[in-house]
């Protein structure tokens, strides 16, 4: 796979005043029309997201996009694991890019590929499991280079929307479960699962045996690799408190990546487009309080005037995905009508290979 660092695009884009920008990105995306196709992340920035042709959450967006074939440049407005799957997904003849190669993931980087394969060894061993004895699911938060992995092993890949129902069928199989990178989603798929919290283990990174004795590893069903997302880790219970007591009627609905405590004490749990759907579904004069993203948050507010939206907390913003500007995604858009294809992300066929396997393995759930 590359490994690429952004290049500065300097003045002659970040100086420019944001309605011109605009004006010529619209431009050259008609221009482009015949074989370009934007996706953008539901976390992206108005100023970017009013500019997809195919909005969604991640895998979503690589599916649809695969789908469609007969565009040539895909260009992700999101993050880096997110260009990832889909150049994995899409065509031969596709080249998919990222408008900004610091648009990454801290979750996805909080597990490496040298790591788990480090810790899966140490694991099995503590735990006296033959490699066979040990199913790893990686959240699609997650490299390519990890999804191969998983693929390697017999493993899935999940979302935070069937992360539940891929568990289920891996802890049907009568083996451990080894989970990764999001502790959170992991710790709240094991509990709607009704998997005992002692038989719950987080496995710590840099510790050895990851932080737990041999009897702990060896009655474990699910280990957690000790990543987690830094935008939903702000939310915490006393923010939902605060909000039984400002406004008792109000639906709270979080993300499953939030801490366990904070699933339990909402009213409703569910992925970006879970949320979006329960809003969509909620009565007129209905009031959502919500536990994710702010971008998400304010364009539900946005979209549905006739419902009282608010954010659980008002900090919750992605500074990664933030990092994909509008002057970047100009940049991109003029040098592909110039005929250079810059900041191209691509997973070599090895990997991709493996890694397709784990994301069919969950198709097939």
């Amino acid at each position: 796979m590359s490994v690429m660092r952004q290049i500065d695009i300097g003045r002659q884009y970040l100086g420019i005043e944001e309605d011109e920008i605009l004006t010529r990105i619209q431009a050259r995306k008609e221009e482009l029309a015949d074989k370009l196709l934007i996706l953008c992340h539901h976390y992206q920035r108005d100023s970017v997201y009013g500019f997809a042709d195919l909005k969604g959450d991640s895998l979503k967006l690589s599916r649809d996009a695969a789908a469609i074939q007969d565009k040539e440049f895909l260009v992700f407005c999101g993050v880096h694991f997110m260009a990832e799957a889909a150049d994995i997904l899409a065509a031969d003849h596709q080249k998919v890019l990222l408008p900004h190669l610091d648009a990454g993931c801290p979750m996805a980087d909080m597990a490496s590929r040298a790591a788990i394969s480090a810790a899966w060894k140490e694991l099995t061993e503590a735990a006296g499991l033959e490699d066979g004895d040990v199913i790893p699911i990686t959240y699609v938060n997650s490299s390519a280079a990890v999804k191969a992995f998983v693929g390697e092993h017999g493993g899935s890949v999940c979302t935070s929307s069937n992360a539940k129902q891929v568990l289920a069928w891996a802890l049907d199989q009568g083996k451990m479960v080894f989970f990764f990178p999001d502790q959170h989603l992991g710790r709240n798929a094991s509990w709607m699962l009704d998997v005992p919290d002692g038989r719950v283990v987080l496995w710590r990174r840099g510790e050895p045996m990851g932080g737990n004795d041999q009897k702990m590893l060896s009655t474990a069903r699910v280990v957690l690799w000790d990543g987690y997302c830094e935008v939903h880790m702000r939310i915490f219970p006393e923010h939902i408190s605060r909000w039984r007591a400002i406004a008792p009627q109000a639906k709270i609905i979080v993300h499953p990546e939030c801490r366990n405590e904070v699933v339990r004490a909402a009213d409703l749990y569910g992925s970006t487009e879970g949320i979006i759907k329960a809003v969509a579904g909620g009565e007129k004069g209905s009031h959502w309080v919500i536990g994710t993203e702010i971008n998400l948050v304010r364009r539900l507010a946005d979209e549905y005037p006739d419902r009282t939206v608010n954010s659980l907390t008002p900090d919750c913003l992605c500074p990664t995905m933030d990092a994909v500007s509008p002057a970047h995604l100009l940049w991109i858009l003029d040098n592909l009508a110039g005929g250079r294809v810059v900041n191209q992300i691509q997973v070599d066929q090895e990997t991709a290979a493996q890694a397709k396997k784990s994301l069919s393995q969950m198709l097939a759930i």
